[in-house]
């Protein structure tokens, strides 16, 4: 049985336990053991997003990092020796297949999820096109930081585009390693696909 090889981002009030060869599986908690526990939990809501493809090993701590005050506002920041070795190949490809499914997850629970979502602490209390609003401007602004400049006013599947092809070609020397761009990138677009989900409910 392969484990997942998982590593921490550890700040002051803030864990992420963060999936490493699973773009977008990422939780955060404000402990160690309540980071892994919080990862482990939405392993099958991930499962789901990666069409049932994940492994069912045990999650490995192959690692920690510090973490940074992006951490702390409730993001992964950092960047760690991994980043030194970025996926290639057809792990590379397999990786970027992975963000494409959280665009795609996300589309479908914004598509089926009402208008108006139930208001409360998680997000401030922004509604659903205001959620679609901030993912898609958010990635514009990142796509710099791994090597590309996106229009304003660009068409949302043009920019998806425009992102793959960039992560596919595997630029080096970036603010943003191919890496941790596509862990970065899936784990906005899931977060905000579940935070949805669980306001919609």
């Amino acid at each position: 049985m392969t484990s997942v090889r998982v590593y921490l981002e550890e700040g002051p009030k803030s864990v992420f336990a963060v999936a490493l060869d699973w773009p977008g599986w990422c939780r955060r908690s404000r402990t160690v053991d309540g980071a892994l526990e919080a990862l482990d939990g939405y392993r099958d809501r991930y499962a789901v997003v990666v069409d049932g493809g994940l492994t069912t090993g045990p999650l490995e701590v192959i690692g920690s990092v510090r973490g940074t005050r992006t951490t702390e506002f409730g993001a992964p920041d950092a960047l760690g020796p991994w980043d030194d070795d970025p996926p290639t190949g057809a792990e590379l490809v397999r990786q970027v297949d992975l963000l494409c499914s959280a665009w795609l997850a996300f589309d479908r629970i914004a598509a089926t999820s009402p208008e108006t979502l139930r208001k409360g602490p998680r997000g401030g209390g922004r509604d659903r096109d205001a959620i679609v609003d901030h993912v898609r401007e958010a990635e514009r602004a990142y796509a710099p930081k791994f090597g590309i400049r996106v229009p304003p006013r660009t068409p949302w599947p043009e920019q998806r585009d425009l992102i793959a092809e960039t992560l596919l070609a595997g630029p080096a020397g970036t603010r943003w390693p191919v890496g941790y761009a596509l862990r970065r990138l899936a784990w906005h677009v899931l977060d905000h696909a579940w935070e949805i989900e669980d306001k919609r409910d």
